[in-house]
């Protein structure tokens, strides 16, 4: 009698502070390496400690990682360094993390007892997308990351929007939903709104606008992130089937056609903004009849205040940013040390 194979159980943790494009394709990496992902989040007090502030508290961490498709369980208040008794506790049979180095407080490498029991595994760090750069963004008022430079047939975010697809069909009995909106710094409010438009229909698709229409709409330096890092955190999302790149600011015909059918338009309870002619970009859906308007979950989180947070605590981000880089110089030394020794 053939006996069942044990799962595989991966353990990966981390901060996951403002949980972005780097975070889900770390998580989806380390999902591809065995059946089930258990992630721990750190507390806002042992960051604090190892790291400093946070932007968005340990609860909304929490949800925010638990939100990831590719994660099984969340363990809240996981500790900073990671022990082999840990991974015992949590039936996991290794840990995975980027391939860079990360430190405690005094200096040592978060990951070093595991990496000594042989329990220690890597997936390729996603260059350029980063919590600090990002904080870095708003606290500069840069508009940077928004210049569109030579079209680059090799961008490796293109890759990852298409690993992240779900690619799954519409089926012709499918309830099928459309929302749309910016979508900037996809965070926990966003999460629950879609969770809930989730419950209403088998099938949701996700229009994101790109980052012209949002800068033209908020001003500023909005987005601060690009439509491709928007798009990445959406597609993330397990309540997300599909979404539009780019989509239009106005919902018209020749949007909602693309798909094999559209029931409705929905909308949270939030302000809505018109157009550039000061017209309802809904205007179509509601001339159908098939536009509905759902109460925000959390109608107090928005884009916008997790920048005030940032504004607002300007000394703590900006000191905050300059002992991380001070910090990453050092785990650079440890990482390249610990390289060239693997050659011998």
């Amino acid at each position: 009698m053939l006996t069942e194979k044990k799962p595989i159980t991966i353990w990966v943790d981390g901060c996951f502070d403002m949980m972005h494009a780097g975070h889900s394709n770390a998580l989806r990496q380390a999902k591809l390496m065995g059946d089930i992902l258990i992630v721990g989040v750190h507390s806002d007090a042992e960051i604090l400690y190892n790291k400093g502030p946070t932007v968005m508290n340990e609860k909304e961490r929490y949800e925010a990682v638990r939100a990831c498709k590719w994660v099984d369980k969340v363990v809240e208040n996981a500790p900073y360094f990671t022990t082999v008794e840990l991974l015992k506790e949590n039936d996991c049979d290794f840990c995975v993390h980027g391939d860079d180095i990360t430190t405690l407080a005094d200096g040592t490498d978060c990951y070093q007892a595991v990496k000594d029991a042989g329990l220690y595994k890597e997936c390729k760090r996603t260059e350029g997308v980063s919590t600090t750069d990002i904080v870095g963004r708003m606290l500069l008022m840069s508009k940077e990351h928004l210049r569109k430079g030579p079209v680059n047939k090799k961008d490796p975010l293109e890759q990852f929007i298409a690993q992240f697809r779900n690619n799954k069909p519409i089926r012709p009995t499918d309830k099928v939903v459309y929302v749309d909106g910016g979508f900037d710094l996809f965070h926990v409010g966003h999460v629950q709104f879609l969770k809930k438009v989730k419950k209403e229909c088998d099938y949701l698709i996700v229009g994101i606008h790109d980052d012209l229409v949002v800068n033209k709409v908020k001003g500023s330096n909005y987005p601060i992130m690009t439509l491709k890092e928007r798009a990445m955190g959406v597609l993330a999302c397990r309540y997300v089937d599909d979404i539009v790149l780019g989509a239009p600011y106005s919902v018209d015909k020749e949007v909602l056609s693309q798909f094999h059918h559209v029931d409705y338009v929905y909308h949270g309870s939030t302000t809505i903004d018109g157009d550039v002619n000061g017209e309802n970009p809904y205007e179509y859906p509601i001339s159908k009849g098939i536009f509905r308007v759902l109460e925000s979950p959390l109608p107090d989180l928005q884009t916008d205040g997790i920048i005030n947070r940032i504004i607002e605590n300007r000394k703590l981000y900006e000191e905050r940013n300059r002992r991380k880089e001070g910090k990453a110089k050092v785990e650079l030394e440890m990482e390249r040390i610990e390289k060239s020794e693997k050659k011998y």
